[in-house]
């Protein structure tokens, strides 16, 4: 049963000590809308998403559902047999799609803030013969700058170090070695993020010991996401050292976060070795995260192309959040906002499993967007995030020719059958189109990835599922937008809308011109 639309309110079935006596157990704090109460369990994170900030709900065992916005007088109730998350049924993909569906009851009907041309970021060209020249020499990364100084910040320090493989200086050598071999320093434990210490791992990560130095590997992505005290245990500072790829949701942000707030609580410095934005940090694009929404996905407010290094993002995630620890940026030298990492003279190493080269860094932006809907995004394939399809794509030079139409810069679509061996729909061919960055300076991958979903919901109501983009995108002005069919051109609004502000926000953290 579906009730919304004030079905439920126009009676008052559902008054407030009611409400109380249901939901009490997982109150979590006052808001300024409605009855005032968010609801703290995992479970219910995915349906709110969904209803604006301050709505209240919960789901059941066996699949109900059921989701309450007094002011607006929508309520949403699903009453179901079926057995979830782990009996016969699974209900989780239609408790989406109706909660989606009800809330696109939300959509504004106003336009999108419009971003004023002096807010909009310059494009990454070359520089013009007048211009400032780019660096000569290879960028020094922080690392190579400790190096170089032979280690002398961290003197007398007992130091953990959150890294994997991306953490070797310019000439190919981990940082690991480097730092368990420096004489005035004890390396005491090691770190890993999500794939690992090795980037080859593409499930929960299991603790571990490096072969080389010895040293005890705490994974922090497995069941404890967070350095522990038991972890922690004789270590005054933590060292941050892995290469980002400027996306919100790539998780190796909400390790950061986790670890300037665990050195906040205990008293420990936490030194954050730079990296350059491998895709420029000249350019921001997508919305920014609704702030309720905060997951390892979305650690920060921020968009979803960032424009920021790694070493930024933690100035701005300490400053924002008052978090009360000592940190310490070693910044890049010979880095330029405007430079891609292969004009960087550093060795490329690739910062996960299916990030291979700077493109499909790129792309991830935007076609990340869609990994949790029901499409292939190349996992399983030697092109991840360069082709999207399904089995159900039956006409894939026709899906690149309306997205070629659409006249999107800085990319060309083609179409392609191809056949994932892993991830979804592994062992099936799926149809598609292939992406080729025509000009990664114009191309603006979030929109692309947004063009590419509203083109699937077009020309595949039936079968594709757009609801989980909201998975990644978290931001309810755009996803509510999306799903009601609103023009394109609206639907980039809202995504841009706060941009403006973003770059007002992130201005004082800025390390580099």
């Amino acid at each position: 049963m579906l009730l919304s639309g004030g079905a439920l309110g126009g009676r008052r079935y559902l008054r407030e000590a009611t409400v109380r006596a249901m939901f009490a157990p997982h109150v979590i704090g006052e808001t300024t809308r409605g009855l005032g109460w968010d609801i703290a369990s995992p479970y219910s994170r995915t349906l709110g998403s969904y209803f604006p900030i301050g709505s209240i709900g919960h789901t059941g065992f066996t699949g109900t559902a059921i989701w309450m916005d007094p002011p607006s007088q929508v309520y949403m109730i699903l009453l179901t047999n079926r057995v979830h998350p782990y009996g016969k049924g699974d209900v989780a993909e239609l408790r989406r799609r109706v909660s989606a569906a009800v809330g696109t009851r939300f959509a504004s009907r106003e336009e999108p803030p419009v971003t004023p041309p002096a807010a909009v970021e310059s494009p990454t060209v070359a520089p013009a013969a007048d211009g400032p020249a780019r660096p000569e020499g290879p960028t020094i990364t922080g690392l190579d700058r400790l190096v170089a100084d032979d280690f002398a910040p961290l003197a007398g320090r007992q130091v953990g170090l959150i890294t994997n493989q991306t953490g070797v200086d310019g000439q190919g050598r981990r940082g690991v070695d480097l730092l368990a071999a420096a004489p005035r320093v004890r390396l005491r434990a090691l770190f890993s993020p999500e794939h690992g210490i090795t980037g080859q791992v593409d499930a929960n990560v299991p603790n571990g010991r490096d072969a080389a130095t010895g040293l005890p590997i705490w994974s922090l992505y497995g069941p404890a996401r967070r350095p522990s005290p038991e972890m922690l245990n004789g270590i005054d500072t933590l060292v941050f050292d892995i290469q980002d790829v400027g996306v919100r949701y790539y998780t190796y942000l909400t390790t950061l976060v986790y670890a300037l707030e665990e050195g906040g609580r205990r008293g420990i410095h936490v030194m954050v070795l730079d990296r350059p934005n491998p895709i420029t940090g000249s350019v921001v694009e997508g919305p920014l995260m609704d702030p309720d929404m905060r997951s390892f996905t979305a650690p920060h407010t921020i968009p979803v192309r960032t424009g920021m290094t790694i070493g930024e993002f933690a100035q701005m995630v300490v400053a924002e959040r008052k978090l009360p620890v000592k940190l310490t940026v070693v910044p890049l030298e010979r880095w330029q906002r405007g430079q891609w990492f292969d004009e960087t003279g550093l060795p490329w190493v690739n910062p996960s499993p299916n990030i291979r080269t700077q493109t499909q860094a790129l792309l991830y932006a935007g076609v990340g967007l869609l990994e949790a809907t029901n499409v292939s995004v190349g996992r399983g394939t030697d092109t991840p995030f360069e082709v999207v399809g399904a089995p159900w794509i039956i006409d894939p030079q026709n899906l690149a020719d309306a997205m070629n139409a659409r006249g999107l810069t800085g990319v060309r679509f083609q179409g392609v059958f191809f056949t994932p061996t892993s991830s979804v729909y592994a062992g099936q061919v799926a149809g598609g189109v292939q992406l080729e960055v025509t000009n990664r300076d114009a191309i603006r991958p979030v929109t692309v990835g947004l063009a590419l979903g509203r083109e699937l919901m077009e020309r595949y109501p039936a079968q594709f599922r757009p609801a989980a983009i909201q998975n990644l995108l978290v931001n309810r002005v755009t996803m509510w937008s999306i799903l009601r069919g609103d023009p394109f051109a609206r639907i980039v609004g809202w995504a841009d809308g706060a941009r403006a502000s973003f770059l007002q926000r992130r201005a004082p953290y800025l390390i580099y011109k």
